[in-house]
C-alpha cells in the first residue's frame, strides 16, 4: 500500500489538439513515457467547460468535440515528474490533482486512515475482457460489491490508457481485452476495507485505489451537506470541491433525463463545468446491478456527472444538484486541494496542494 500517491484528472475536448495532433494522443504518449502505474481515458456523453459551449452525442453537429476526462494515479515523485509536461501540452480545460492510496499486488484487509473511515472511493481499474469464472472480471466485481452492501458502483469503460506502466489502446479491430476500465464504488470505510481481501482473489494483477468523500444524498434523502471549507488553506493555497452525482441513464426529473436536466440547470446557472460519462454497468442504492443488455427496449446503464469549482460557488450548484436528485440518485462530495483551470482570458488556480 501507497499512501503517498496522486490522482491526476484533466477535462478537455475531443478535437483539442497539441503538438499538431489530438491533445489526448500527446497525453497518452507522456503517460506511457513515465510509465504510469495506471490512466484511463474516458469519452463523456454530454457537458460544457469555461466556454460554456455544450458539448452532446445527441446532436449530429456537437457530437464531433466531445468531453473527454483523463485520469492517472501514481506515486508523488513520478506525478510531480509529469505535470511540467502536461500543463505546457494544456490549452483549454481543467486539471485536478487529489490524494489518494494506491493498493497493488495482493489486497489484504486493512485498518482505514481516520479520513477513510467516514465513506471512502473505492476505484478499481483491469483490463475490459478479463475473466473470472467464465464470466468479464467487472460484473464479478461488481456483484461482490453490491452483496457486501457498497452504496453504489459504475463501470466506466476506457479508450486508452496504461496498467502497470504499460500502455493498452482500444483498435478497431482487434479483441482489446487489455484496454483498461474503472469501476468507481462509494461505501462505509471498514465495508470497503472488509471487501479488499475478496476483492483481490477476483482480479490478475490488483491495482485500486482509496480516497475520502461524504455521500450527501441517496435515492432522495439528504445525509449531509458538503464540506464547509474556506476558499483556502492557511498557506493560502486554493481549495476547491468536487461533487460527483450516480444515477440510471433512464433517471427522470419531470419526465426528462436526469443528466441532461443537471447540465442543463447548471450550464444556465453559470457553473464552470460539467461532464457526464455513461457507464457500462453497475447500481446505486438497494437497486440490482444493471446495464446494457440485448433486446432491451430502453437503456439502462449508469450515468456519472462531475461538477468541479470553488467552495463559494459549489454550495450554489449543490442546491441545484439536490432539487433535481429528490428522488433518485447517489450524491458525493469531494475536497480538490489543487486546481488550474484555463479558458477564455482564464487561468485560475495552481497546482500546488493545499491542505484543508
Amino acid at each position: 500500500m501507497n499512501a503517498d500517491c496522486l490522482k491526476l484528472t484533466i477535462y478537455f475536448g475531443e478535437r483539442d489538439r497539441a503538438e499538431g495532433r489530438f491533445l489526448a494522443d500527446a497525453m497518452l504518449d507522456r503517460y506511457e513515457r513515465h510509465g504510469l502505474a495506471t490512466s484511463v481515458l474516458l469519452r463523456g456523453i454530454e457537458g460544457f467547460g469555461a466556454k460554456h459551449r455544450l458539448k452532446t452525442q445527441r446532436l449530429l453537429t456537437l457530437s464531433e468535440d466531445l468531453p473527454m476526462v483523463s485520469v492517472a494515479v501514481d506515486t508523488r515523485q513520478r506525478i510531480d515528474q509529469l505535470l511540467p509536461e502536461v500543463t505546457a501540452l494544456m490549452g483549454d480545460g481543467l486539471i485536478t490533482l487529489e490524494r489518494a492510496t494506491l493498493v497493488a499486488g495482493e489486497l489484504d484487509e486493512i485498518a482505514p486512515p481516520e479520513e477513510l473511515a467516514e465513506a471512502t472511493k473505492l476505484t478499481v481499474y483491469l483490463g475490459r475482457n478479463e475473466r473470472t469464472d467464465g464470466q468479464p472480471t467487472f460484473l464479478a466485481v461488481v456483484d461482490l460489491l453490491h452483496r457486501h452492501g457498497v452504496a453504489g458502483a459504475t463501470v466506466l469503460l476506457g479508450v486508452d490508457g496504461t496498467a502497470h506502466g504499460v500502455r493498452e489502446r482500444a483498435r478497431f479491430f482487434g479483441g482489446n481485452a487489455k484496454v483498461p476500465l474503472m469501476i468507481i464504488s462509494v461505501g462505509a470505510g471498514e465495508t470497503i476495507a472488509h471487501t479488499l481481501p475478496e476483492l483481490g482473489a477476483l482480479l490478475e494483477r490488483p491495482l485500486v485505489t482509496l480516497e475520502r468523500i461524504r455521500v450527501c444524498k441517496r435515492d432522495g434523502r439528504r445525509l449531509a451537506d458538503p464540506h464547509p471549507l474556506p476558499t483556502g488553506d492557511l498557506g493560502g493555497l486554493g481549495i476547491w470541491h468536487k461533487l460527483m452525482i450516480y444515477a440510471g441513464e433512464e433517471a427522470e426529473h419531470h419526465g426528462h433525463p436526469l443528466y441532461l436536466q443537471l447540465i442543463r440547470r447548471l450550464r444556465e446557472a453559470g457553473a464552470a463545468g460539467a461532464t457526464s460519462l455513461r457507464g457500462i454497468w453497475g447500481y446505486h442504492g438497494d437497486h440490482p446491478p444493471h446495464g446494457d443488455r440485448l433486446l432491451a427496449l430502453r437503456r439502462k446503464v449508469p450515468v456519472l456527472t462531475v461538477v468541479v469549482d470553488r467552495p463559494d460557488r459549489i454550495h450554489r450548484w449543490y442546491e441545484i444538484v439536490d432539487q433535481l436528485t429528490d428522488e433518485t440518485g447517489l450524491v458525493t462530495s469531494e475536497l480538490v486541494p489543487a486546481f488550474r483551470a484555463t479558458g477564455p482570458d482564464l487561468l485560475e488556480g495552481g497546482l500546488h496542494l493545499s491542505n484543508p
